[in-house]
């Protein structure tokens, strides 16, 4: 009887095992299929999906394993070349938050700029487009006077597609990774693409040195997981007159040299993932 109860025990034990092992393939499965759905959508613009060759967001968000239930804030997303992807795709089950510009500064001059313009016309972007963007919402993040992200401990995941060096010509980049550190669940993921420098590089250049952001982010409390090359391009000698802006899609010389700089492409970037402990 003993030896019964124990066996019996055993196969309720395993298949208790595989029932999990189940259905967590079954939620990774989703998640890759609803990520394919939203980087193949005609929801994107055309423009933005040609860059993919170079972007590379279906590797690039698998890689930072986001999950379609995860809250994930986004730090300056810009023109949303990255929010067309993310908020559809979080729309459903999950939460998509833009870390947007300040879009009404008290400075006269800055109402004016480009940060707040750009900021506008983003938050119109997600107005217009709320049926296919469900709850996406924006929270101001625009140091040096907006630091913070959100409640401390809220989100899943901080992702941001190259704009350390903006940060860092400022001197703001260590308070950036602090906020991103607090907003942080523990075992959320902190996620950064961003241009990568030769030793030595300075930041006005646009590149960043890969080393320095890892042992930047670990002094922010940060374990420091893995990094991908799916975002390398070994064609960037990093070597050109107005920096990594230079190169495609900003082209800054316009016609000189276009083609040489076409032919070499977009920049060689670093693609970093770090975890909250």
């Amino acid at each position: 009887m003993k030896k019964k109860i124990v066996a019996a025990s055993i196969l309720l034990a395993s298949t208790c095992s595989l029932s999990l092992l189940s259905t967590a393939a079954n939620a990774h499965n989703h998640g890759n299929t609803a990520l394919e759905a939203a980087v193949t959508s005609d929801f994107r613009q055309a423009k933005n999906s040609a860059r993919d060759e170079y972007r590379h967001p279906q590797q690039t968000l698998t890689f930072f394993e986001i999950k379609p239930t995860d809250t994930v804030i986004e730090l300056w997303p810009g023109g949303g070349w990255y929010a067309e992807i993310l908020a559809p795709y979080l729309a459903g089950e999950g939460h998509y938050v833009a870390g947007n510009f300040d879009t009404n500064p008290s400075d006269e001059k800055l109402k004016n700029g480009y940060r707040a313009k750009s900021g506008k016309k983003f938050e119109a972007w997600l107005s217009d487009n709320k049926q296919k963007l469900g709850a996406a919402s924006t929270v101001t993040f625009d140091p040096p006077s907006y630091y913070v992200m959100g409640k401390d401990n809220s989100a899943d995941a901080v992702l941001t597609f190259r704009n350390l060096h903006n940060w860092a010509m400022k001197g703001y980049l260590e308070p950036v990774f602090a906020s991103a550190y607090k907003v942080l669940k523990p075992g959320g993921t902190f996620g950064i693409v961003e241009h990568r420098a030769n030793p030595g590089m300075d930041a006005k250049t646009g590149y960043m040195d890969q080393t320095e952001m890892v042992k930047l982010a670990e002094k922010a409390g940060f374990t420091f997981v893995a990094s991908s090359e799916v975002n390398a391009n070994a064609k960037d000698t990093k070597d050109y007159p107005k920096g990594v802006w230079t190169l495609p899609p900003r082209l800054a010389l316009e016609d000189q040299d276009k083609q040489k700089y076409l032919d070499i492409g977009e920049s060689d970037r670093m693609t970093l993932k770090f975890i909250k402990k």
